[in-house]
């Protein structure tokens, strides 16, 4: 598959919140540890891989998080 040409360098999507989560990932840009520390190796094709992984896994853990509050106000309404 041909690489598609960038004008323009694709950017980190590192927010400076460099912690990770229970399974791994970076709490700000939801990266694995490779991913953020061979970003600078990656083409670009690979980059945006990565950030469509990134996204991915920020809506799991969104709908994980809305799915328990949900538990937790349905749980509430029993008493």
């Amino acid at each position: 598959m041909a690489e598609q040409l960038e004008f323009f360098e694709i950017p980190s999507p590192c927010r400076g919140i460099c912690q990770s989560n229970e399974q791994g990932y970076c709490r700000g840009c939801y990266r694995t540890r490779d991913e953020r520390f061979n970003w600078l190796k990656f083409s670009d094709s690979e980059k945006r891989n990565v950030l469509r992984l990134c996204h991915q896994r920020y809506l799991r853990i969104l709908n994980k998080k809305i799915a328990q509050e949900k538990t937790i106000d349905t749980q509430q309404q029993l008493f």
